[in-house]
């Protein structure tokens, strides 16, 4: 058994496309455990890998494995991914690594520890069976929905000088949301037409604050990520960063959409060009898989005073047709309207009912009312905000 497992380790050595692998914490304690020859360290080294995973948050190692071999980013898959024909020698080398991985995964607590002259006990792991292969295989085929490397992972990102990923992103699904039936089937068809390849619409999404239109859109990626979307959050002061974004995201099989939160320009902000070119579809800008939604309290995007109204402008007339039609340019705008006291108490309601609380209608319906009014304002984020006070024991109904 233990020339087996230092053939198993040699065998590592000599993966190439899934080379990353190697650099992966768990699987370099094995590798060292595996090289140790049932020496005395073997115990130690064994207890190293065993924590290392533990540490992932994971027990199956198999699962590990194959979680590990699909977000590869590698020469292979980034062809797969742009549709680019796969050399003969490439696809060759890359089945005889997945079956070198499906040997990793396929190994088990005993088998390890049948190397290991130690008569205590040693800690335990699972191992479900699987097929590295035949998984890749099926991703290879499905790729514009389960993405990789990263992509494969997470479903959205941020940005800070490299796409990164939200490891705990906003869970929101749309059957938390109550109300805007109209608005909401506007922005999930638009995004199915994106995912099927047919044009879709940037889209400005306005309206009153705590409306939910931010949690519309991540609400909406939650429910099609398995279609093959993904969020990138942007700030108002990256969007100079746009065109590289785009040409990365344009050689992704996956569907992107940009998200831009609470946007609204000074006068004379690059960015507002930035954002204006891509808007346009400059010939830096376009790609196929993208779209922006941004979301602003604003109706026109630039904020304008009376004296910007009464400059020196020559061409004034032009200079403010400019700044006032920034929204104009997105394909789709939708208003998120403050909901009316039916709306708001139905949101409540509705919270209330998916966790069980008991209430009494009259008094819930005076206390939340006597809630909004001491924010001077009925809105979905009111709504939510006092069904939380309810739920934390602080509000009594």
């Amino acid at each position: 058994m233990i020339k087996k497992l230092e053939n198993l380790a040699a065998a590592l050595d000599t993966l190439c496309i899934f080379r990353d692998v190697l650099d992966d914490p768990v699987i370099a304690a094995l590798k060292n455990f595996l090289e140790s020859d049932g020496d005395e360290r073997s115990v130690g080294l064994y207890c190293e890998f065993v924590s290392k995973l533990y540490k992932t948050g994971r027990t199956d190692f198999a699962k590990y494995v194959a979680e590990l071999t699909r977000c590869c980013d590698n020469p292979l898959v980034k062809k797969i991914g742009r549709q680019k024909p796969v050399r003969e020698v490439m696809r060759k080398s890359a089945e005889y690594e997945l079956e070198i991985l499906n040997g990793l995964a396929a190994l088990s607590p005993k088998t390890l520890r049948e190397g290991i002259e130690y008569g205590g006990a040693l800690p335990e792991w699972t191992n479900s069976k699987i097929d590295i292969a035949e998984e890749f295989r099926n991703q290879a085929e499905n790729i514009g929905k389960h993405g990789y490397g990263i992509f494969a992972k997470y479903t959205a990102f941020y940005f800070d000088g490299e796409i990164k990923p939200v490891k705990t992103p906003d869970s929101v699904r749309l059957c938390d949301l109550v109300g805007y039936q109209r608005e909401k089937k506007l922005i999930i068809d638009n995004t199915e037409s994106l995912l099927e390849g047919k044009p879709a619409a940037n889209i400005l999404l306005t309206g009153d604050a705590g409306t939910g239109k931010s949690s519309t859109v991540k609400a909406v990626v939650n429910e099609l990520s398995g279609e093959g979307l993904r969020i990138l959050e942007l700030k108002k002061d990256q969007l100079g960063n746009l065109p590289k974004i785009l040409f990365e995201l344009n050689r992704n099989p996956l569907k992107f959409i940009i998200f831009i939160d609470d946007l609204s320009f000074a006068k004379n902000d690059d960015n507002f060009s930035a954002l204006k070119a891509v808007l346009e579809g400059s010939v830096s800008a376009k790609a196929g898989n993208v779209v922006i939604y941004a979301t602003s309290n604003r109706r026109h995007l630039v904020r304008e005073s009376f004296s910007d109204r009464d400059g020196d402008d020559v061409h004034r007339g032009d200079t403010m047709q400019e700044i006032v039609s920034l929204s104009e340019r997105f394909g789709l705008h939708i208003t998120f309207s403050r909901p009316d006291k039916a709306t708001y108490l139905e949101i409540v309601r509705h919270i209330l009912d998916e966790n069980g609380v008991e209430y009494d209608p009259e008094k819930l319906e005076a206390d939340a009312e006597r809630f909004a009014l001491s924010r001077a304002s009925r809105s979905a984020r009111a709504a939510k905000q006092f069904a939380d006070m309810v739920l934390a024991g602080v509000e009594r109904v």
